[in-house]
């Protein structure tokens, strides 16, 4: 499905396995040479795998170096918004001595959290769906040779992998903080 010049989990993990037999081929035969390719083909695995899963992010619009684009399901930008709005009426009630303010901040942001979440989910769930959906409809154009289907194939995946990557990486922020 992808070219060679687009970034790709799977590819980065055959490069790392074929890496390894290499490595492994150099250590038996005591050849330096097969030991370096071996070095360098691990190097370029790591970094197409990492550039798979590089996501580019301002504000609910998302980009990645295969070329996708994305926008965030809008539960996670009013999420936020609303993380952001009862963080504010917290800190406030508590500077002016209103409990009431600080527990509808509290409050509007523990819901800015729920529905940030729900966002994040909906756009995992749909990422991964669209992502099969261009794989596969990828390969039934191949196979009929519809170049100009599998080329929109081919984008439709890899919006969907952006909308993924993006939503994965907003998860595990949050999950690190």
């Amino acid at each position: 499905m992808s070219d060679t010049n687009n970034s790709s989990t799977g590819k980065s993990y055959l490069d790392s396995a074929i890496a390894q037999g290499q490595s492994a081929l150099g250590s038996l035969t005591g050849s330096a040479g097969d030991k370096s390719q071996a070095e360098a083909r691990k190097d370029q695995a790591a970094a197409e795998k990492e550039a798979s899963h590089t996501v580019g992010k301002m504000g609910p619009l998302n980009g990645s170096p295969s070329g996708g684009v994305s926008t965030d399901d809008p539960n996670r930008t009013e999420g936020s918004w609303n993380q952001t709005l009862g963080s504010a009426k917290e800190s406030l009630g508590g500077l002016v001595g209103s409990e009431a303010l600080k527990k509808e901040g509290q409050q509007q942001n523990a819901e800015g959290k729920g529905q940030e979440a729900q966002g994040q989910l909906s756009d995992l769930g749909s990422g991964v769906q669209d992502r099969i959906k261009g794989t596969m409809g990828g390969i039934g154009a191949a196979i009929t040779g519809d170049r100009e289907k599998e080329e929109e194939m081919r984008l439709k995946h890899d919006d969907a992998k952006t909308k993924q990557r993006s939503a994965e990486a907003d998860i595990q922020k949050q999950a690190d903080a």
